[in-house]
C-alpha cells in the first residue's frame, strides 16, 4: 500500500465574511481533513501550482462534532506563487440532511511552506503544524472555509482560526 499524507485545517470557524451560514457554523469547531496518496500525479499544474484529484470520501468534514460526508472526487490544490502566502486549497462536493452542496477549504500558509517537488506529488509542508490567520473579507486573503448548500438557505463564507499540518 502507497504512503498517503493526511493534510487538516483545525479551529474555530468565523467570523461571518458573507451568507447566511444556515448551519449555524460562525463560533463553532471546524475540521477538514484531507488524506492523498503521495504516489498521485497532478491532474492540473502551472510552474507555481498543482491541483491533485481525490477520490470520493478522501475528504472530511467535522462542524462542532458533527460529521458530514463528502460524495464524488474532491480535489486538493497547492500554491506558492511568487509574492504572498502559500496556499492550501480543499473542495469537495458535501452531503447535508440528505441534500448535496459543496464546501472549500483554505489554509494560508507561510511563504516558502511547499517545495517544488509538491508540483509532481503531495508533499507535507513545512513547518507543520502552522497558525492560520482568519480571512478579514470574503474575497480576501486569509484562511477560511465557504460552503452552499443553497436548498438549506445559501451559502456562507466564515474566517477560519486555529492550524494547518500535515503528516505521512
Amino acid at each position: 500500500m502507497a504512503a498517503s499524507i493526511t493534510y487538516t485545517i483545525s479551529g474555530t470557524l468565523g467570523p461571518v465574511l458573507s451568507g447566511s451560514d444556515p448551519l449555524g457554523a460562525n463560533g463553532e469547531s471546524g475540521v477538514l481533513t484531507a488524506t492523498a496518496g503521495a504516489t498521485l500525479t497532478p491532474t492540473k499544474h502551472t510552474a507555481t501550482s498543482a491541483t491533485y484529484t481525490l477520490p470520493a470520501g478522501a475528504i472530511t468534514v467535522n462542524i462542532d462534532g458533527t460529521s458530514y460526508g463528502t460524495t464524488g472526487t474532491s480535489t486538493l490544490e497547492f500554491t506558492f506563487p511568487a509574492a504572498g502566502p502559500d496556499t492550501m486549497v480543499f473542495s469537495a462536493t458535501l452531503s447535508v440532511d440528505g441534500f448535496t452542496g459543496t464546501v472549500v477549504g483554505t489554509a494560508s500558509l507561510a511563504k516558502g511552506s511547499f517545495t517544488k517537488a509538491a508540483l509532481k506529488h503531495p508533499t507535507v509542508f513545512k513547518p507543520s503544524p502552522q497558525t492560520l490567520t482568519p480571512a478579514k473579507k470574503a474575497k480576501g486573503p486569509g484562511s477560511k472555509v465557504e460552503y452552499d448548500l443553497a436548498i438549506l438557505g445559501g451559502s456562507s463564507t466564515l474566517g477560519v482560526s486555529g492550524t494547518a499540518s500535515s503528516a505521512k
